[in-house]
């Protein structure tokens, strides 16, 4: 990877499996990284389309890292709808003949054979390792590698990871809370990042973890700024209460209660049945501009498209991906600039890059992969 002279990558061009709407395409232009975005559902290529991302309409599973030859870091987040259920029996069995499929494929075994004993969606997974190892074996090996996913797909990653390893890369998985970064909303990813000129660490928390009963000033201990709230993120001149549309302690008729001066639940499908309570008992919804700044999108993100509220829920949220992206780049991401990035216009932003700034990362990461 060509580097400048503090030690950056130059002209980086990425590609992106399972693209959506842009989560990870709107970081990478936030850093001024070139991408390939891969997507086959039509509402959320229709949000990329108005968004001027650029975007090759198709099913991951029918296309080859060959015809990409200049893409020299890989991303992925496949659907997760088989590993949500991860607590039941089929959401472990499903696990469980991904982690073996793996192991085969890491073992030398043709994908397309493989993934024969695999349901349609579980396979999804391990389409970002099919690419890796095709991309390996062409002599084209990518310089990094992102993957994210909901937690219950950790085995999965640290599977991948060892794989990975085998063939030259430095790898490291683990979980990762969004307010950690920024984000006014709480959401746990699972994220695997490889590289193949440095070691690979995930990236170091720049906010306070937001823990229930801890107030936001008071320091939790932690020389860390406190977690962004709803508050501060949207146009809202009074204070609100959010009503959570899922039950909460396992009794679906008590519902979770967040104020406007703690970050979001996590934001879903289903982000616009929770309710918005105003002062003098107003019940209100938040929009799609707003359940779209919850996840860090630029406020006027042009959303197109049918099942927005779920294309919205489905998203990487940038800010998050952005610090991803950096640590997989060799980037430490400067903060004002990524407030600045969060902050402006998306009509603004288009070929003003990068917006954000960064420089050669050094410092050693904590453990990425707590048990």
């Amino acid at each position: 990877m060509t580097r400048d002279q503090h030690g950056l990558p130059l002209n980086v061009h990425m590609v992106d499996l399972f693209a959506g709407p842009g989560g990870l395409d709107v970081a990478a232009q936030w850093l001024g990284v070139a991408v390939d975005g891969i997507e086959w559902d039509a509402d959320a290529c229709a949000t990329r389309d108005r968004a001027g991302l650029k975007t090759r309409r198709g099913d991951v599973r029918d296309i080859h890292a060959k015809e990409f030859p200049d893409a020299r870091v890989l991303a992925g987040g496949p659907p997760c709808q088989t590993y949500t259920v991860a607590g039941t029996g089929d959401g472990r069995r499903a696990l469980s003949e991904v982690v073996t499929a793996a192991e085969s494929m890491a073992a030398g075994e043709d994908p397309a054979e493989v993934f024969t004993n695999l349901d349609e969606r579980t396979r999804l997974v391990l389409e970002p390792l099919r690419w890796a190892l095709e991309a390996h074996e062409a002599g084209n090996t990518y310089e990094a590698v992102v993957l994210e996913q909901v937690p219950a797909v950790l085995p999965v990653w640290r599977t991948v990871r060892d794989v990975l390893r085998r063939i030259g890369y430095s790898c490291e998985c683990g979980i990762l809370r969004t307010e950690q970064f920024g984000v006014p909303q709480t959401r746990r990813r699972a994220i695997l990042i490889a590289r193949r000129d440095a070691e690979a660490s995930l990236p170091r928390p720049t906010h306070r973890h937001f823990r229930r009963g801890v107030p936001y000033d008071a320091g939790d201990q932690s020389p860390l700024p406190p977690w962004k709230t709803m508050g501060e993120t949207l146009d809202r001149a009074t204070p609100f209460t959010v009503i959570s549309n899922y039950g909460t302690g396992g009794n679906p008729k008590l519902r979770g209660r967040r104020t406007s001066d703690e970050p979001a639940f996590t934001v879903t499908g289903k982000v616009r049945r929770n309710k918005v309570q105003m002062p003098g008992g107003i019940i209100e919804r938040f929009d799609f501009a707003e359940a779209g700044m919850l996840q860090t999108f630029p406020r006027d993100y042009p959303w197109s498209g049918r099942d927005v509220a779920q294309q919205i829920g489905n998203a990487i949220p940038p800010r998050l991906a952005v610090h991803v992206l950096a640590s997989a780049l060799g980037r430490r991401v400067d903060p004002e600039s990524l407030d600045d990035a969060v902050t402006r216009s998306w009509a603004d932003a288009q070929g003003k890059l990068p917006l954000v700034h960064s420089t050669a990362l050094t410092a050693e990461s904590p453990d990425p992969d707590p048990k």
